[in-house]
C-alpha cells in the first residue's frame, strides 16, 4: 500500500480569455500580463460522480502571468468570481506553473498556426471559498488541476483544467 496522495476526478473548467495584456512592471523585477476572464461560456461543473454538485458560470476574473528569467515558465495568479445555479458565489483562486513550449508559445503570442495544446504543461493548485453550505466541502479540501490550451478558429483562446480532489 502507498503513502503517496490519490487524486478524485472533481471539476472540469473552461475558461474564455480575452487576449493577453501586457502591463509591464517598474518595481517587481518580471514583467506583468495579464488575461481577462469572459463571463460567456467560461464554467465551472462538478464530474459527474463526485458528491459536490458545482455548475457555475464565470461573473469575473483575470490571469496574472509572470514570466520565470529562464523563460522555461510562466507563473500564474488568478482571482476570480463564480455564480452557481442555485445562487451560491464562489471564490475561484488558483497558482500555478505553466512550461513554456513551442505550442503553448505559439497560442499565448496569437501565432496563426497555433492548436490545441496537451494536458501536462500547465498545473495548478486551486483553492474556493464560498458562503454556501451546500457548497462549504469545497473550502475543506485540497484541490490539483491540470489545463491546456483550446485553440479554434475564430474564437477566443478557451484554457480547460480538469481539477482533482487530493485525498491521503
Amino acid at each position: 500500500m502507498s503513502n503517496f496522495p490519490k487524486l478524485i476526478p472533481a471539476f472540469t473548467t473552461n475558461i474564455v480569455l480575452d487576449p493577453p495584456i501586457s502591463v509591464g512592471s517598474v518595481s517587481h523585477g518580471a514583467p506583468l500580463t495579464i488575461a481577462t476572464f469572459r463571463s460567456e461560456n467560461s464554467f465551472l461543473r462538478s464530474e459527474p460522480d463526485y458528491p459536490i454538485k458545482v455548475n457555475a458560470k464565470f461573473v469575473h476574473g483575470v490571469d496574472n502571468i509572470r514570466q520565470d528569467p529562464s523563460g522555461k515558465h510562466l507563473r500564474l495568479d488568478v482571482t476570480s468570481t463564480l455564480s452557481d445555479t442555485t445562487g451560491a458565489y464562489i471564490l475561484y483562486k488558483y497558482s500555478g506553473i505553466i512550461t513554456l513550449t513551442p505550442q503553448i508559445g505559439a497560442v499565448l503570442s496569437g501565432a496563426p498556426d497555433a492548436a490545441t495544446t496537451e494536458f501536462g504543461n500547465v498545473v495548478t493548485h486551486v483553492l474556493f471559498e464560498t458562503g454556501s453550505e451546500a457548497l462549504r466541502g469545497m473550502e475543506e479540501k485540497i484541490y490539483v488541476g491540470s489545463g491546456r490550451f483550446v485553440v479554434e478558429k475564430g474564437k477566443p483562446v478557451v484554457v480547460e483544467y480538469m481539477i482533482s480532489e487530493v485525498v491521503a
